[in-house]
């Protein structure tokens, strides 16, 4: 267990340290994103960055739609845009 735990730990740390290489790599050669830091220019580390994005929801399967996202924030947006993700 404690082995299994240790995995799934160091997994969500690469994770967590690839999603902050991403972003500081996109915003190259910047240093500081907009609006991160209690509205304020910041260095985007790993924790900023998820929790910029933690207020997205995804809206679930209701008579036939399929899920969808509601339309992010344009911090949210920008940050989707930099890691490459399509929130559609």
């Amino acid at each position: 267990r404690i082995d299994g735990l240790i995995h799934v730990i160091c997994l969500a740390l690469l994770v967590f340290t690839l999603i902050e290489r991403a972003v500081r790599q996109a915003i190259a050669p910047a240093e500081k994103l907009p609006g991160l830091y209690a509205g304020r220019p910041a260095r985007p580390t790993g924790r900023l960055i998820l929790e910029a994005l933690a207020p997205l929801r995804l809206v679930p399967t209701a008579a036939g739609q399929p899920a969808y996202i509601p339309r992010p924030g344009p911090l949210q947006q920008h940050l989707l845009d930099l890691l490459g993700i399509d929130p559609t």
